[in-house]
Formats: structure tokens, sequence, C-alpha cells
């Protein structure tokens, strides 16, 4: 028998409901229709469809253009970055750290990204709040080039508060084969180029915050003079993102790697496209990283080797291209509004068990 119901569908009997669980349909609901115009903007001429529907459909006959193509995916999320925009009440920017970590590693195989989905995890849902997470993953994509197709907003009370939540994508890419970039395309004599980051990126802030807010006692919103900011304002700075810089370079020169620096650091992931019987010898003279990671190695007491093997101490991508492209691939990126420089240069290997050194001292 059907328990008797309210006019809102509440049991009359005091039986349990879903909204009695903690779990609001409607608040969901409306979360979607203040989405709609930032997804709206996220869009390809290959998107078939609009939002709302159980799957996002993309028109793979735009692949026939394509000798043999491949198909490049990946995922990821932002990590406890998360933690600093809900303490910072601020929700539009953490979008972009997401879009950045996802289109960024497919561009590294030299892939264009083509679409993403997202999941976004609450403990409760506020529209307003959750419009502004999927608003950000929507400006990241128009800033990558690829749509958003999809997407999920999760409610689980009882397993996070209220105020808590976490994001996630995943994103696909296209490459054609031949074209495809890595370590067996690496000579010796190639130069590494370095590109800017933009700060912290979203990588580390699990130490990040251990450092600068439980041994440091610092607050987000004090004021620091090399930021010329708050702290806060600091931290959220939102991850750059590269794929149309890094496509662009494939199409004006001649590159043979790209290494997505994240968690790990520089070393560990241009270690990634390093093949076995090269090395990659990287002068950290030839930059100066941003005034935060000072803070964090000051703050902390953190010596430089723990710093390099969890931030990426100011630089965000990587490109080995060929001694005669640099000319041309810094040229394009400068155009492009890239900070980057030649960092270091690719040599063999010889009896060195590691695939890339660090040398020299930060300059500045």
């Amino acid at each position: 028998m059907v328990p008797a119901t309210s006019p809102d569908g509440a049991p009359q009997d005091g039986g349990a409901s879903y909204a009695g669980a903690g779990v609001d349909i409607e608040a969901g609901d409306r979360a979607v229709d203040l989405m709609k115009k930032w997804v709206g903007k996220a869009t390809r001429p290959e998107v078939v469809g609009g939002l709302g529907g159980f799957a996002g459909l993309f028109d793979a006959s735009a692949l026939a253009r394509y000798q043999r193509p491949l198909l490049a995916s990946a995922t990821d999320g932002v990590g406890t970055k998360v933690d600093i925009a809900r303490r910072m009440g601020v929700y539009d920017t953490i979008g972009h750290d997401l879009v950045g970590m996802v289109v960024d590693d497919l561009v590294v195989c030299g892939a264009e990204p083509l679409f993403m989905t997202d999941y976004v995890c609450v403990g409760k849902v506020y529209p307003e709040r959750v419009a502004a997470i999927v608003k950000g993953i929507a400006e990241g994509c128009v800033l990558a080039g690829c749509a958003l197709v999809g997407g999920e907003t999760a409610e689980h009370p009882g397993l996070l508060g209220p105020d808590d939540f976490d994001v996630a994508g995943a994103g696909t890419g296209v490459v054609e084969a031949d074209r495809l970039l890595g370590a067996e395309r690496i000579r010796e004599g190639d130069v590494v180029l370095a590109m800017a980051s933009s700060g912290l990126h979203s990588n580390g802030y699990s130490l990040v915050r251990h450092v600068l807010f439980e041994r440091g006692g610092l607050a987000l919103d004090q004021q620091v003079a090399e930021f010329g900011r708050t702290l806060g304002e600091e931290l959220l700075e939102p991850t750059k993102i590269y794929s149309l810089d890094c496509l662009a370079l494939t199409r004006t020169t001649e590159v043979h790697a790209f290494s997505h620096i994240t968690g790990g650091g520089l070393a560990n992931n241009l270690a990634r496209v390093v093949p076995d019987h090269l090395h990659a010898d990287v002068d950290r003279s030839t930059w100066t990283p941003d005034p935060v990671f000072d803070l964090v190695g000051r703050t902390g007491s953190v010596e430089r080797l723990e710093l390099e093997k969890t931030l990426n101490m100011g630089v965000g991508m990587i490109a080995v291209v060929p001694g005669d492209s640099v000319d041309a691939a810094l040229t394009t990126l400068a155009d492009r509004g890239v900070d980057a420089w030649v960092a270091g240069r690719i040599v063999a290997r010889g009896d060195r068990a590691e695939a890339v050194t660090l040398t020299g001292d930060y300059a500045g």
C-alpha cells in the first residue's frame, strides 16, 4: 500500500523521504537551470543537442578528415585547493583549475581537446554555488577550445558537510597517429622550453595548507606585500590553461614532446617523456619562481628538493623542440602572451641513473 502524502509530496504518516534524508531534488533542478547559460557558451560545432539529456553527444563524423585518428582520454580533479575556495566563498575559479588539469594532460601527446564532462559532489545543493562552479568549468572549456557536453551534480548528505564539495572531470581529445608526440621523438640536442605557470596551479595544496595555516598560522585575508593582494587571492589564482598555446606550437614549428608540470614537480613529470638513453639537463638559473613558492619554503622550512618534487616552482608546461625550432617556438608563444624561455637541453644519458637533472640556483 502506498503511504498517503501531503500536497507537497511528503509522507503524512511521518515516513522517510528523500528530502528527509537530505537530498533536495528541487534545489538540484534550480542549479541546472542556473548553469544552462554557462554550459551553452562552452560548445563546438560538433556538439549535438543541449543540456538535459542522459548523455552528451558529439558528432564523430568530424574525425573523418583524419587518416588514423587516435582518441586521447584524461581525468582529474583539483585536490585540496577546493578547501581554499570553500573557505574564501569563491566558487567561479576552481573550474578553470579542473579544465587545466584535464586538457593539458591531453595536449601533451599532441591531442586537440574535443569535449569534457564534469562531476560536482556537494554535501548540500546550494543552486547558486553549484552554478558558479559550473560557470568556471564552462569558462575554462572556452579557454581550452573544447566543449562541455554534460556532467553530474551529486548531493551526499551525511558523507560531506553542508559546505563541503569536490569536483572532477574527464576529457576526450584526438590526434593524428603520425603526429603523436612523446619520448620516441626526442633526440639528443633538442632544447627544453619552459612556459611560466600562473602560480601553484592545483598541486601540492596539502603541503601548502599544512605549512601556511597549521605551521605558519597565516590567514586567508592577510595582505602579503610580495603578492600585492591577500594570501587567499594568491592561493586561488586559477591554473593556466596551455592547450591552445601548445596546439599553436605544433602548427607553426616542429615539436617533439610536451610535459605538463603537475604533482611530482618538473623533474618527475619531464622524466615521463625522456627516453631511456637520453637526459634532460635543466638550468634553474634561467627563471625566478614566483614569491608564493618562497613563502611556502620559508614558512615551513621546506627543503628545496621537497618543494621541487611537490610544486611546479614557476613552470607549468615544458615543450621539447629541435634546436632549429627554438626561435619560431618562442615567437609563437610570445605572440600568444605566454612567458617562455630556454631552460635546458637534451643530452646523452651516459652513466646517469636519472632522466632529469636540475642544476644551478634560481635567479633572483
